[in-house]
């Protein structure tokens, strides 16, 4: 296989188009919005802190789930 020929600039500025860098980046305040793409990095009682806060929120139990699912298929096959 033939070594593939690059077309790089030596004096321009290799950047980062990672989605992640430009949210770092342009972010004001990181911790108070959660992104997907963003790795959180935090300590021990930070990620607990992190945990409490999801169990605050509403749970459902699995049968009520999967009703609502059933429901919302149905409804979608309409």
């Amino acid at each position: 296989m033939p070594a593939k020929q690059y077309n790089n600039q030596e004096d321009a500025p290799i950047t980062a188009a990672e989605p992640a860098e430009a949210y770092l980046t342009t972010s004001t305040d990181v911790s108070d919005k959660w992104n997907p793409n963003v790795p959180f990095h935090g300590t021990q009682e930070e990620w607990w802190e992190h945990f409490h806060r999801i169990e605050e929120g509403e749970f459902y139990p699995v049968a009520e789930v999967h009703q609502r699912i059933s429901e919302w298929i149905y409804n979608q096959k309409k």
